[in-house]
């Protein structure tokens, strides 16, 4: 993944890439306490099993697991506690609507920062078969064997 303009990405889910088809990526925000923040600034996260869902109006990330920080005392956080994401209404309604309808699921895809603030990239999914990830592999290895032989070349 390419570093964009005023991002700087703290973590990028890459099975995601393998085991999903991404079909929209949104941009959300994370509620966090001060510790996870921390954490979080010192790459203690893990995308492990982490998901999506929308409950009530609302979107929740489930499954994050960010370490304890350090230097927390009592008010440290508990490490895979549900988040709640920061999204427009519209955005939430037309999320929760796709995935009732076709069975599509959110996963988070990376975590970064832009601005100051911690931002989260979600992806509106479908899982591959085993055929799709194969035929994901070999055009990988295409592309890497055609950019070496151009690199060769000259």
């Amino acid at each position: 993944m390419k570093q964009e303009a005023g991002k700087k990405f703290m973590l990028v889910n890459k099975k995601a890439r393998h085991e999903y088809n991404i079909i929209e990526k949104y941009e959300a925000g994370i509620v966090l306490k001060g510790t996870e923040v921390k954490s979080l600034r010192r790459n203690g996260v893990n995308f492990l099993d982490s998901f999506a869902s929308i409950r009530d109006g609302e979107a929740w990330l489930h499954s994050l697991h960010i370490s304890p920080y350090s230097h927390g005392n009592r008010e440290n956080h508990e490490p895979a506690r549900k988040r709640k994401l920061l999204l427009h209404a519209r955005e939430i309604l037309k999320l929760s609507r796709k995935i009732k309808e076709k069975g599509l699921t959110l996963i988070p895809l990376s975590i970064y920062l832009k601005q100051g603030y911690i931002k989260i990239e979600i992806g509106l999914c479908r899982g591959k078969n085993i055929h799709d990830k194969r035929r994901t592999l070999e055009k990988k290895q295409a592309n890497r064997d055609m950019e070496r032989a151009i690199r060769d070349k000259f």
